[in-house]
Formats: C-alpha cells, structure tokens, sequence
C-alpha cells in the first residue's frame, strides 16, 4: 500500500494558518499599549511562516502563561504547529488539545489534530478529528487519510465508502480510484481490483509506475494472468522501461515459463545492455545453453560475466574450456568466491587433471562446499585405482 506524505498540511502549517495567525493577532492586539506577550507570540509566528520551528518554540518559552492577557488558544496553536513541523507529534497533539480547551474556534485546529492523531497511529482520533473539521473534511487530502484510518482500522467498507467520496467530490482525482485498486486486492477481490484497475489506468492517462505498482500487487498476489494482461498493456505502451520489461518477464519467471522471460529481458536488453546477465541467465535455466552463451559474450562487468559462462560451460560440459578459464578467474578476483573455486575444480576434475583440482579443493572451508570436496577426492582415488570407472 502506498504511503501517505502531507503536503496539504505542511503547506498549510507553513503560509495559510500562520498568515491567518499573524491576522488574528494584529487585529486583537493593536494598540500604543501592546504587549510584550503578543511580541513574542508574533516572533513565533514569523518564525514558523520562515520554517523556524524550533526558533518559535524558543520564542513562546518567553510568553507568560499567568498573564490574564494572554491569548492562550492562540499560544497553543503556534506550539502546535511549531512541535507538528519537527515531527514531535505527542507534544503536538497535546499543545492543540489544549489550544481546543482554550477556546480556539478555527475549525482547521482539527485538521492539524488530524495529523498528529494519524501519525501517532491513533486512527479512531483521526477520524473524529477529520469529523470536527467542518468544511475542511470534504477536502481531498483528509478524506484519503479518512479512508486509511479505517483502513488500518480494519474497517474496509468504511474505507471504500470514504473513497467513493472522494471519487463522488473530485472525479478528476484519480488517486482515489488507484487507492481502492490497492484495497481491493488486499482484500483479495482479484477480479474487482483488475477491473478497476483497467478503469484507472484507462481514465488518468496513467504512467509506466501506475502499470508497475498494479501489476506488481496483482503479481505478489499470485493473480498471475491478471498481472500479465495489465503487464503486457504496459509493454506496448512502454516499451523502452526497463522496469515494465523486468517486472513482466518475472511475472512469466513465477509461471515457470523461462524461454518467454527470457525473450523479453533479451529485447529490453537491446536498449539496456545491463539486461544481457539477466536474459543469459534464465535462458542457462531454460537449458538453452547454447542461447546463453551467445548472450554472455555482450556482458559488460567481467566478473558477473566470467561467473556466469563457468556455470554455461559446466553445463555444456566443456570442461576443459571452463579449466582454462583459471587464469581469467585469478584476474578478476573471484576464485576468492569458494563456490567458484569448487566450480573450477570440478571442471579440472572432469577433464582428468586432478592435480590441478585438488589445488583448489585445499582452499575450501565452508561445510558444504568441503563435503563435495571430500567426495569429488574419493571420486579421483576411484578413477586412478579403476580407470575404466570414468571413462
């Protein structure tokens, strides 16, 4: 499920609410005999409006709270914001309540209280927050965070129907549709979320991530063939990301069908030479060694590609070609790599030099790959005492 961000309520935290402040507190405290108490109220609020949140908190430390003067609903909100800005949401929540029991009136308080609730994961307050807002709850950022409240809630029809508000109030926003796409595969209505998902990616002139993120949550929820429709749209429609082609050649990976991922990751390599590793590899898993190797010889990082052929070659059982790929291996560091070390013994064992392969067999210490080293020693003691065995 995609994230929430809140660039609705940091933009309002930073200009709106505290030009709107800044207003109030002129027109209050106007007057030869002002305060030093609004003083250091205003210096906060210019303060936050220049992103300065924890210069306001230093400001309002000044502020007497005994003083019958002080307009303390006000006091609270600017702490409120101010903690809300620096993510220390406890204290936040805790300022704007107070600035609520004060007498603070502006609906847009809740808004804010909204934010801390979510953010301190205490959804029910979230939304009884959202309720309280007024005209501010028809808003599209509060109705998304209204619907995933109920979401994490485990209240999904009241998270659909706050989406189908959303919808209902701003029908050129498509980020409501997308977001119940999500739901309606969480709650594994697979067919319902691929025909929405058509719907959303038809209307909102979607990109190449729409089609991926769709795509994708269809495919971790084994729905592979309704992956592979939306999938094979993107495609078409995209056919030089490299993402799309990934994610579509592992969808087919999942289906165990190797030769059509390999067919795409090969095409997206022809734009993205990166790709040639990743195609050699399941065509390797194909058994289409020959195919492999063939694309082995375009990778560019020498030692994914020296790896890689030894495997090809082993498989191809051209032992003596892969033997002498020693030297290249020495080079590149990756007889370093145990299993690359076990790799080429084996391929020196299979073209009868076992001198050479228990040079490399007296460097291996991981279990495993010392199990199949004390094998592959008794392996050569037979063929030396019983030749015709390995012939």
């Amino acid at each position: 499920m995609p994230s929430i961000v809140f660039p609705f309520f940091r933009s309002l935290c930073l200009l709106s609410v505290v030009i709107w402040l800044g207003l109030q507190g002129m027109s209050v405290w106007a007057g030869d005999n002002k305060s030093q108490q609004t003083d250091f109220m205003e210096l906060a609020a210019v303060m936050l409006r220049d992103g300065h949140s924890d210069r306001a908190l230093l400001a309002l430390q000044s502020v007497d709270l005994e003083d019958e003067k002080t307009d303390l609903s006000r006091y609270y909100t600017l702490q409120g914001l101010a903690y809300l800005n620096l993510n220390d949401f406890h204290a936040a929540k805790d300022s704007l309540q107070s600035a609520v029991k004060s007498g603070q009136a502006d609906s847009v308080i809740f808004v804010y209280l909204a934010q801390a609730h979510y953010s301190l994961k205490d959804y029910r307050s979230t939304i009884q927050a959202i309720d309280k807002s007024g005209a501010h709850a028809e808003k599209a950022n509060l109705i998304t965070l209204k619907a995933q409240a109920h979401w994490h809630l485990e209240e999904p029809a009241a998270a659909i129907n706050a989406l189908n508000e959303g919808i209902r109030l701003f029908p050129q926003d498509y980020g409501f549709l997308r977001r119940k796409v999500f739901y309606f595969v969480e709650l594994q209505l697979f067919h319902e979320a691929t025909q929405l998902g058509r719907r959303y990616l038809a209307q909102s002139k979607a990109a190449a991530e729409d089609y991926i993120a769709i795509g994708n949550a269809l495919r971790l929820s084994r729905q592979y063939k309704e992956a592979l429709d939306i999938l094979e749209i993107a495609r078409l429609q995209f056919n030089n990301n490299q993402m799309v082609a990934k994610l579509l050649a592992h969808t087919y990976l999942d289906q165990g069908q190797l030769n059509s991922a390999a067919f795409i990751l090969e095409q997206a390599a022809l734009l993205n030479p990166d790709l040639l590793s990743e195609a050699a590899e399941v065509y390797r898993r194909a058994n289409r060694f020959h195919k492999a190797l063939t694309l082995n010889e375009g990778v560019q990082d020498q030692k994914i590609k020296l790896k890689q052929r030894l495997s090809i070659l082993l498989a191809l059982k051209q032992f003596e070609r892969a033997a002498n790929m020693e030297s290249a291996l020495y080079r590149t560091g990756l007889l370093e790599d145990q299993h690359v070390r076990y790799a080429l013994a084996y391929a020196y064992f299979s073209s009868g030099r076992f001198a050479e392969a228990n040079k490399h067999l007296d460097h291996l210490s991981e279990s495993e790959l010392f199990r199949k080293g004390v094998e592959l020693r008794r392996l050569m003691q037979v063929c030396k005492e019983e030749p015709w065995k390995c012939i």
